[in-house]
Formats: structure tokens, sequence, C-alpha cells
């Protein structure tokens, strides 16, 4: 099959695979195990965005939607393109030197030192202050910084923490490589070389780490360097990185120093490759269609998922490079969109709103698809009256479903009860609109929503997920309560209003273990300024009442400059319940300042 698809184009197999099956405009169970049996087959190998398996699956999806009978969205196509940094690759021109005295070393890339993929590129030279761990901790008494100055200067430090690698001591919170090199940023560092101390690792390995593209990169240089690299650094100073470790992790005292005859030179080329993916949209059009004041509603899930898994892709297993078949996260979901496209095309003469069927891509590396649409719309999103999302529905057990977002909107909780009279699920209802899946970047844009998903399983985000294990009469019945509630929100009367449901934690924001403080932003995955851009805030929050919006760019938190999210997480680490804090950002061309009064999470 893989040779095949290499010769054939993706929409050829496409039309071959949707060929082998009678379609059926009622909710069928199988259709839904068809979609999902080709979806998460080894021939799309996992469905990684941007990769061949992906396109095929677009090309499989947009075929059907044709084959109903759905329009696309805007212009001829119902491909919906859209570009993100798939990974970091080194250029040619990654080079450094150290010169003692009058011994000048040239080290060996690859051998000696790598640039760690959120590198930024650029050059310099100077001296190197060594500062262990790089942590600084209030709270614990501890602080690596304390009497070294490394404004303009390189920083050496160490991997983990002087409790070693366990995320759950007292210092887990701090032992983040991208936290290391926000507070050497904070601290005016130009460049920072991490080594792996003997007490860790027995082998001195380079760091292989893979690209996160919802996080960015940094803008100064970040090398990891070999141990005998910081031996012969440290070696100025008549130390060695295993004494320094040591003494560290024994007295649970910091002990940095200049390496005052020790300098650097380096340049760091770190390129950023891009990839194209694309949503896929269609669309039916309802009785008010012809009206200037037309409304739609979505019916989304996501089609990627983890390709071949490995370290970094999000895999539970990442010690295993294998298809991450992906078949109820989320062929399950595309399998629901489709059946509910194909049914409701049938029924297109009752429709009162129009439909819009968009399966996303780039889910599983950040909403970068939904993140994308939302901001760059096919159909009004001021029109858009809600949107229903499915994200794993293929594993029904005990006939519990959890339903998400009843509170966005007033008589959603009576709509998701009420088209369950028969009792036929177990609902689990909860009012938030945020959560891990795509319609949190709807209802970042003031658009209710409705989110259906059948839980977690051993299975998830691991090869295991497989067609064998889903529970095709029990995705019936959920499609069929889903058609249920999208009949109700297409035939009431009034437009469903907006409500911002009060704050559990802030959505979607990768936070260190332990983090206290509380703004109340939202992140927007999809925005590309440099920065951390908001899609909106929560009411009665922090930001709220210190005059943020949706839309604005962070760019400064206090006295931390603000270049990506990791850079956003750190500063509200560096910060305490209470303290008031300066936000610097850009609004549209304006670059302004709120006065912002911390507060302690619920």
């Amino acid at each position: 099959m893989r040779t095949t698809a290499i010769i054939l184009p993706s929409i050829l197999l496409a039309s071959l695979a949707a060929a082998q099956i009678e379609r059926n405009p009622e909710i069928t169970k199988e259709e839904i195990l068809f979609h999902i049996k080709y979806l998460a087959s080894d021939s799309l190998e996992g469905r990684a965005s941007g990769s061949h398996g992906a396109r095929m699956a677009a090309a499989y999806i947009a075929h059907e939607f044709e084959s109903y009978g759905l329009y696309p969205a805007s212009g001829g196509s119902f491909r919906q393109p859209f570009e993100f940094v798939a990974r970091t690759e080194l250029g040619p021109g990654n080079r450094l030197w150290s010169t003692a005295g009058r011994i000048r070393s040239t080290w060996k890339l690859e051998t000696d030192f790598r640039p760690l993929p959120f590198s930024g590129s650029g050059e310099y030279s100077g001296s190197v202050v060594f500062v262990g761990y790089g942590i600084t901790a209030k709270d614990l008494a501890y602080d690596d910084y304390r009497g070294v100055d490394v404004r303009g200067k390189s920083v050496l430090l160490l991997r983990n923490s002087p409790a070693g690698d366990s995320v759950h001591s007292r210092f887990g919170e701090f032992a983040g490589l991208r936290y290391k090199v926000a507070k050497a940023q904070e601290m005016g560092a130009h460049a920072v070389f991490v080594a792996t101390g003997p007490l860790d690792a027995d082998e001195d390995r380079l760091i292989k780490m893979p690209y996160d593209p919802s996080a960015g990169s940094v803008t100064i240089p970040v090398f990891n360097v070999s141990r005998a690299v910081a031996d012969a650094w440290l070696k100025s100073a008549g130390k060695t990185v295993r004494e320094c470790q040591t003494q560290i992790n024994r007295t649970r005292t910091p002990f940095s120093f200049a390496l005052e005859e020790e300098s650097v030179q380096l340049n760091a080329d770190v390129v950023q490759k891009k990839s194209t993916t694309e949503n896929i949209v269609a669309y039916i059009p309802g009785r008010d269609s012809a009206s200037p004041d037309e409304e739609f509603i979505v019916v989304g899930a996501h089609y990627d998922h983890l390709g071949y898994g490995g370290e970094g892709s999000g895999s539970l297993q990442p010690d295993t490079v294998a298809i991450h078949h992906g078949a109820d996260d989320n062929a399950s979901g595309v399998a629901g969109v489709l059946e509910l496209a194909q049914y409701f095309k049938s029924r297109h003469a009752a429709l009162k709103r129009s439909l819009l069927f968009i399966s996303f891509s780039g889910e599983e590396l950040g909403l970068l698809g939904s993140a994308f649409y939302v901001n760059h719309p096919l159909k009004p999103l001021d029109r858009t009256v809600t949107m229903v999302n499915m994200d794993m529905i293929g594993r029904l057990r005990e006939r519990k479903l959890i339903v998400y977002g009843v509170g966005t909107s007033p008589g959603f909780t009576l709509i998701a009860n009420e088209a369950d009279s028969d009792s036929s699920l177990d609902l689990k209802l909860n009012k938030d609109g945020f959560g891990p899946s795509d319609q949190s970047s709807f209802y970042a844009k003031q658009v209710p929503v409705f989110f259906f998903f059948t839980d977690v399983h051993s299975d998830y985000h691991r090869p295991s997920d497989t067609y064998e294990k889903i529970n095709g009469d029990g995705e019936v019945t959920v499609l069929r309560y889903v058609a249920r509630v999208i009949w109700e929100l297409d035939t009431t009367s009034e437009r469903p209003s907006y409500v911002q449901v009060e704050r559990p934690r802030e959505a979607g924001l990768t936070e260190r273990e332990g983090l206290r403080t509380y703004t109340g932003t939202i992140p927007d995955f999809g925005g590309q300024a440099e920065g951390m851009k908001i899609s909106g805030v929560r009411p009665e929050s922090p930001a709220e009442k210190g005059g943020l919006k949706g839309g604005d760019v962070i760019i400064k938190f206090g006295k931390i400059d603000i270049k990506n999210i990791y850079d956003y997480t750190f500063a509200l680490g560096e910060y305490k319940p209470g303290d008031e804090v300066d936000v610097v950002v850009m609004r549209g061309t304006d670059r302004m300042v709120f006065r912002v009064k911390l507060e302690r999470r619920n």
C-alpha cells in the first residue's frame, strides 16, 4: 500500500477507499467503522500534520463531503491550507570555540555540542559563568544566581536539580530546560550552555529533543555541551562537573562562580522548517441562507494524530517509534463529522440555519487548525451561533458520555438533557467551554460550544489505539444524540447567547507544577506574533480588571520580556498572589501598559 501511495495521488486513493462502501443517509455502524478503519490504517501512518498520511486523510474527507453533495465553504475547494513550523534543523553555520590563557579549543558539532531545537540563532563572544542548576526558588531559599553577575555573559548550567530528575521533588517545577533558559534571559545572559552531570547519567550523551510547534523559539543561543567540554571550562577554576554537582546535591546550597580565565565564541544556526497542512471545510445551506443575517452552526473534529510517535510527539509510549493509529483519537470524531454531514444533507430542506462541517488539522500540535480557522473564518464568525466538537467518541463504556460547554449559553443544559430523553446515555455535564480540543478556539472568540467525548483510556496516545477496539454501536448512540442536539440548536428561534463561564484554570496553558498565581488570560495558540497572544480573558479576572482584551499580544510581564508562551508561564511563576505587575501589550500597532493585580488560583 505504501508503494501504491507513492505512485497514486492522494485524491485517487481516497476515491478508491470510499468507493468500497454503499452510502446510507442514516447514521450506521457499518459506515462509522469503515471510515475509522481507513483513517486509522497503517497506510495513513498516524496522520501527523503535514505528512503524506495526513494529506491522504484530508483527501478522503473532502471526497466524502463532495460525494454527499455538500458545497465547499469558500470558492471551489474544500481545503483551507495553512503553514506551521514543523521542526527545526541545524544550519551549516554552527560553531563553538573556547580560549583559556593561550590555549584555544575548537569543539565539534554533534560530538562536543549541539544547539537545542528551541535555540535562537546568532553570535556570542565573551565570558562564562557557572550557575549550578540555573534555578531561583525563593520559597525554598535557593538561588543559583545569588552572588554572580551574568549580564551580557554566557552561563553554564546543569540539567535537572539538586534532587536529580524527579519531577515530584520540591525542585521539580524549576527543572525544565525552558524555565532555566527563561531565567537566564531574565538575569541578562546572552547565551546558555547546558551539561548533563555524572550524577544524573553514566553516559555523556548530547540531548535529543524535538521542536514544540506550540511553544516557539527563544532569542538567545542555547547549546547542549558534553561533559568533556564543561570539564575543560571548569578546569580553569580548578573544578570538575562531578565535584560541583556533588557539592550542590550534598549541601543543597548553590555553588556558582565566574570562570575568569575562560572565554567562548559561538555561532548558532538553527533553521525553522515550515510545512503546510489544511482544514477541510464543507457547507450545507439552510433555509435562511439567502438572508444577509444567515447563521451557522459548526460541526467539527480534528483528523490529525501523532504519526510514528517518538519523543516529544505527545505519545505516552515515547520510547517506541511505531504508527500511532489514532482510531479513537480522532478517527472516531471524523467518522462522526462524516456521518452527520451525510445525515443532515439528506434532510437539508428542514434546516433553518446553515451547517459548516470542519475537519481540523494541527490539533495535536496545539489547536493550530481551529485557531487558524477562527482567525481566518470562511463564514462570518459573528454569525456562528454554536460550535459542536467531537474528539474521542468511539469508546463508549457504561453509557458514559462527557459533555462540555453546557454553561456557555443559557438553555444548553436543558438541550443536553432533553436530547437524551430516552436515557440511552449517562451524561456527565461540564459547564466550561474550554478543554483539551478545538472547541476552545471558538469559545475564546465568544462562540458558545458543545464538546462531546467518551473519556480517555489506556490506549490514549499509544500505538494500541486501533480500529478493532472501537465500539461501533456505542458511537451510533453518541451520534444520534449529537444529531438531536444539533436539531435543537438549528430550530431554536432565539440565537444562543454567549456566556463566560466562571474560571476553573487557565485553559490550555502548560504551567509549572504548583503555579499559584492567576491572571485569567486565555492563550491563542494560533497567534504568530512575537510575544504571547491572548484570545480572551476570564470574566472578573485580574486581566479583565486590568484592561486586557482578546487579541492583545503580551510582550512584557513585569520585568520579564515575553517572546512565547513559555516565557509567560515562567513569568507567572516569578510573582505571587497580591503582586501588582505592569503588563505591556501590543494592541494592533499601539504599545500599551496595564497594571494587573495578581490573584491566587482557586
